[in-house]
């Protein structure tokens, strides 16, 4: 069973470090001139290498908000489990836990999906950034069910 729990806790971290590196990183779409995320816009012209805000649209800020619940709640049920962990009584369930994990999964769909949808200049390329938000979702959604149908025993 400690195995089994070491297992799960490696992969709530890797989902974890998935969602603040597609969260912070700077390549979420990428053109041959310069790359854009969720908080700047670079661009290379003849006069150099510039860096903009990302526009105040209410959809990016959206994303912005999507993803950093993502993370937060990713984090809360990770703070969730190590309680659950030395608190619950034999034979419970990892419920609070999950929820949190379910509730991220939800976020980084929510957010990757407006960013599909609303992104300007459809000629540019996703980024890695954006890829690795998809692939946070299903890992977390899966952690998450996980932890739903996990038991404590001693």
């Amino acid at each position: 069973m400690l195995l089994i729990l070491f297992g799960v806790l490696v992969f709530h971290l890797i989902v974890l470090i998935l969602l603040i590196v597609s969260t912070a990183s700077s390549k979420w779409t990428v053109e041959s001139q310069g790359h854009s995320d969720l908080w700047y816009s670079c661009r290379s012209d003849s006069q150099g290498y510039r860096c903009s805000q990302a526009s105040s649209q209410d959809w990016i800020q959206a994303v912005q908000a999507l993803m950093i619940l993502s993370v937060v709640f990713c984090f809360a049920s990770l703070i969730a489990f190590m309680y659950q962990l030395f608190r619950l009584v034999k034979g419970g369930r990892f419920y609070f836990t999950s929820i949190f994990q379910i509730l991220a999964s939800v976020f980084v769909m929510c957010g990757a999906i407006i960013y599909t949808i609303m992104r300007p200049d459809n000629d540019k390329q996703y980024g890695y950034a954006y890829v690795l938000a998809w692939v946070a979702f299903p890992l977390s959604l899966f952690s998450g069910l996980i932890y739903l149908i996990l038991r404590k025993k001693e």
